[in-house]
């Protein structure tokens, strides 16, 4: 056979195309490229998916758990809707309601006489309602203050006194 080209052939054939027998270089690295991309992609869309979970993370435990919650539903679902709900719920910091209500009921403990006793029902110890508790005879109710009218005397050098007359 002839070492001729066909007449129809071009000149020279372009870089990325090899020779029978070789290896593919162009194909290899498309084919690392590819795969690296793929996992790049995956682990933006998961560390964005787990954007409400972070955001919600100093919040309340009740509170990261609903956005966890609704989180999964939405990588599960592939609802946005869910996914758009747990962003909000993690951007809203919830006011702390029960820190108010255990701090009045330990007011009202300790007015009662009862606040050693209301302790170790908040240490674990079984508590029921029927169970009555008296005052502790050492622990007598306090008494009612004495109201004295507060006289309050300016200081000499008070600028402010001066001006108010």
């Amino acid at each position: 056979m002839e070492d001729t080209l066909h007449p129809a052939a071009a000149g020279h054939l372009p870089p990325f195309i090899t020779a029978p027998g070789q290896t593919d270089v162009l194909f290899n690295v498309m084919a690392v490229f590819v795969l690296l991309m793929i996992f790049l992609v995956g682990i933006l869309y998961l560390r964005l998916h787990a954007l409400p979970e972070h955001m919600a993370h100093g919040a309340s435990k009740v509170q990261l758990q609903i956005v966890g919650a609704l989180g999964l539903i939405a990588l599960f679902t592939h609802n946005h809707l869910f996914w758009i709900a747990a962003l909000l719920l993690g951007m809203i910091e919830f006011p702390d309601f029960a820190s108010p209500v255990r701090s009045m009921a330990r007011s009202l403990a300790r007015i009662a006489g009862r606040d050693e006793d209301l302790e170790e029902a908040e240490t674990g110890q079984p508590y029921s309602e029927a169970t009555h508790i008296e005052p502790r005879p050492n622990n007598p109710p306090p008494e009612a203050p004495q109201w004295v009218p507060l006289e309050i005397n300016p200081a000499t050098a008070d600028e402010k006194a001066e001006r108010r007359g």
